[in-house]
């Protein structure tokens, strides 16, 4: 960052006041000689300053990304940047984020250690999607259940082409590491680490077949399969609008290490927050423990208020 010519993505929440973000990397990029984009669909939420393009070029001409917003928006610029070397940083303009690390005080100062090269990326992985000719990509999770309410979902298993059962229940989880803390976790499944390429499978209300949740690694191909003898099926990936699995479809999961690269200043800090997430998944932790978790300032505005 800092040479001419660069160019800034901005991916932007859709309501969020972000305006005075906005104006700080404007700055920013003219001090440098760069310039600051966003796609088209945001023009109105970026302002004059900004050189909008369309969705389709918008990946090819930035440099670098930064997201405006929570980890919602943070996820929908992970998933423009799959498969490319290019650094995302998040500014948090939602409520509470997980993925994004900077809040909009400090991203002056971040900007800066950005152009000084003092910054790590961390990488993340995700579930390349296909079903009936279409791709998606999750970073956390899909859900495949019956499309009526009430009803249970039949879903057979298969990986690297071979049969492995089949599962009856409310719900089967497909999720990454990153997404193994949601509704997996909630589920009974296990907390995957980041560290490892992995895919966890969990069943949720099983009545019948698969009861348990089972770990794949990054190159096994899983396939869920539609037998077409039970209740309609759908499934949700990231939580976002369901999409039909109809009797006899597939739909076809694989790990993608390393699909993004996540720009991170405080790995100790991000490590803490973590903590306090899982903490928040009430894994047994003693007293001692629990006060770890709490930032080191706000430690020290207990002991005066004690004292």
């Amino acid at each position: 960052m800092g040479e001419a010519g660069y160019a800034v993505g901005l991916v932007v929440h859709p309501t969020r006041p972000v305006r005075e973000s906005v104006e700080t990397i404007i700055g920013f990029a003219h001090r440098y000689g760069g310039r600051v984009v966003a796609r088209e669909a945001d023009a109105g939420r970026v302002g004059a300053g900004v050189e909008t393009v369309a969705a389709d070029a918008f990946v090819d001409m930035v440099d670098a990304v930064v997201s405006l917003g929570g980890d919602g928006t943070m996820l929908g610029a992970m998933r423009l940047l799959v498969g490319r070397r290019i650094p995302i940083l998040g500014v948090n303009h939602g409520d509470l984020g997980f993925l994004v690390e900077v809040p909009p005080a400090g991203l002056p100062a971040a900007l800066d250690r950005m152009v000084a090269g003092d910054y790590a990326v961390e990488p993340h992985s995700c579930l390349d999607v296909e079903s009936g000719g279409r791709s998606f990509t999750a970073f956390n999770d899909v859900v495949v259940t019956a499309s009526a309410q009430l009803k249970s979902a039949v879903v057979d298993l298969f990986v690297n082409g071979a049969a492995h059962g089949y599962y009856r229940g409310d719900a089967v989880v497909v999720c990454t590491p990153i997404g193994s803390t949601a509704y997996n976790y909630a589920a009974g499944g296990p907390v995957l680490s980041p560290s490892t390429p992995s895919i966890a499978l969990t069943p949720v209300a099983p009545m019948s077949g698969i009861s348990r949740s089972v770990v794949f690694g990054d190159s096994d191909d899983v396939e869920l399969r539609n037998p077409g003898d039970g209740a309609a099926l759908r499934f949700v990936v990231d939580g976002t609008a369901a999409e039909p699995l109809d009797a006899g479809a597939a739909l076809h999961l694989r790990l993608r290490p390393d699909a993004v690269h996540i720009v991170r200043f405080d790995a100790d800090r991000h490590l803490r927050r973590n903590r306090v997430k899982l903490s928040l998944l009430d894994l047994p932790l003693r007293p001692d423990q629990l006060l770890d978790l709490v930032p080191p300032q706000l430690r020290e505005r207990a002991d005066r208020l004690r004292g």
